[in-house]
């Protein structure tokens, strides 16, 4: 599995697939995550769904080898997140059971081409039947002859993977067949969530309401508005009138502090024009830029390409959604 093919597939099923398209991906990159001993990034990334979609996290251990695989590990783990509230407790010792069954079965070519159909039993008994290498690898225990199996595959059997119970344990512990590192796990989770977000757009309705929950995420208190005078002596002193979303921003907070990820944002005596660009923070990487009749809101990145926001708010939007996904 490649890793950054695999989240490129990932975010565009999110982002562009249908409801059915997007749970499957969600759950099966939370079972990748998992088996990676990644539990947290796992944890993060089912909550969050659960969060915009409102749909039970049942969606996500919809058939018999899927909820296993989440109750092994959780044994594994030795606790149960609270996400999992929605999952239906089994029998470990009875799915241990059908699983090792599930491992011995024989497969053929015509293996689930007819399911549904009244064909099905017959064709599968006529059909004929092989060893399968990859569960014969799990059922051995042998976690390095399945990663070598699967390690073309762009989306391996992580559930198979997980549900063997002998190997949960290594599983939980960041055994990592698939060689995901410890970085990775939780890059996917934040792309998924921010993708998750912008297929479910759930932010404030106001820009008061955005500029609070953008300060509640950072664990910071608002600095105190600008007044009618300093807007005016700053507008009189760049020699035009600011947007208004921007305006509007400056009568809710003058400025805000900087974060980890997000430059100061200067209070209104501080801006500065050069022709008709506002430059707005400091360091001077956010940007107002006057184009025609409209503004555009500019953030200036020198390693990766700057970006263009229609508005203000379209910015704070989208840094709203990166500290969600970051929460």
């Amino acid at each position: 599995m490649q890793r950054d093919d695999y989240l490129e597939t990932a975010v565009r099923d999110v982002l562009t697939g249908d409801e059915a398209t997007a749970d499957r991906r969600i759950g099966h990159a939370a079972l990748l995550l998992a088996t990676a001993g990644a539990s947290d990034a796992a944890d993060r990334l089912v909550t969050q769904w659960h969060a915009v979609t409102g749909r039970p996290a049942s969606v996500l251990a919809d058939n018999a080898v899927r909820a296993r695989a989440w109750a092994m590990l959780f044994e594994a783990r030795g606790d149960r997140p609270q996400w999992a509230d929605a999952l239906v407790p089994l029998d470990l010792d009875a799915e241990e059971q059908a699983h090792h069954a599930l491992l011995a079965r024989r497969t053929s070519d015509l293996d689930g081409l007819f399911d549904g159909s009244p064909i099905a039993g017959a064709v599968s008994a006529l059909a004929p039947e092989r060893p399968d290498p990859v569960r014969e690898a799990l059922a051995a225990g042998d976690l390095d002859a399945w990663a070598a199996l699967v390690e073309n595959h762009p989306d391996p059997d992580v559930a198979t993977l997980a549900a063997t119970r002998p190997l949960a344990a290594r599983l939980a512990a960041g055994a990592d067949p698939l060689g995901l590192g410890t970085e990775w796990p939780d890059q996917c989770a934040g792309a998924l969530i921010a993708a998750l977000r912008e297929r479910h757009p759930t932010g404030p309705g106001s820009l008061p309401e955005l500029v609070a929950a953008i300060l509640r995420l950072r664990g910071q208190q608002a600095p105190a508005p600008a007044s009618p005078e300093d807007l005016a002596e700053t507008e009189h002193r760049l020699g035009f009138r600011l947007p208004g979303d921007y305006r509007e921003f400056l009568t809710i907070a003058d400025g805000l502090p900087a974060d980890v990820v997000f430059p100061r944002l200067l209070p209104a005596r501080e801006l500065r024009a050069d022709g008709t660009v506002v430059i707005i923070s400091d360091p001077a990487t956010v940007l107002l830029a006057h184009t025609g009749d409209s503004w555009r809101t500019v953030e200036v990145d020198l390693a990766f390409g700057s970006t263009a926001h229609e508005s203000f708010r379209a910015l704070l939007e989208h840094h709203h959604r990166l500290l969600e996904a970051s929460a």
